[in-house]
């Protein structure tokens, strides 16, 4: 059974410039997970790759995504507790910490992600399934 279905639309080129910028390391600590931060080599202190910077974006699509599938809008989590990593065949999955994995577990949910890049936008959507 469906609990909830999220989306998210983000613009890569935003979430570069935040990565890029004078906070870029509080930015990238702030909303990416250890594990995400590893596989997007954050912080940032050159110019990122081409694949980098759709992660990036893709992730951060993924963690509002999560929030509006769950109903708990922007505030119901730390979004470094919600991590989008890749499989070695490219799928993508979730890796939740903290307060976001206790809240799924307590619930009996199991979190499902895509992602998708073209141009300048990455998106994201989230299916939270009844166990």
């Amino acid at each position: 059974m469906i609990y909830g279905i999220g989306c998210d639309l983000c613009e890569i080129t935003r979430t570069e410039k935040s990565l890029l910028g004078a906070h870029g390391e509080t930015f990238a600590r702030r909303v990416y997970g250890p594990q995400e931060m590893a596989a997007l080599h954050l912080p940032w202190s050159d110019s990122p790759t081409k694949t980098q910077r759709q992660s990036a974006a893709a992730d951060f699509a993924a963690k509002e995504a999560f929030l509006k599938a769950a109903g708990r809008g922007l505030g119901g989590f730390d979004l470094a507790q919600i991590q989008a990593l890749r499989q070695p065949s490219g799928a993508p999955y979730y890796a939740l910490l903290g307060g976001a994995k206790a809240w799924l577990e307590e619930n009996g949910l199991t979190a499902h992600l895509t992602l998708t890049h073209e141009g300048n936008t990455a998106m994201a959507v989230c299916i939270l399934e009844k166990r």
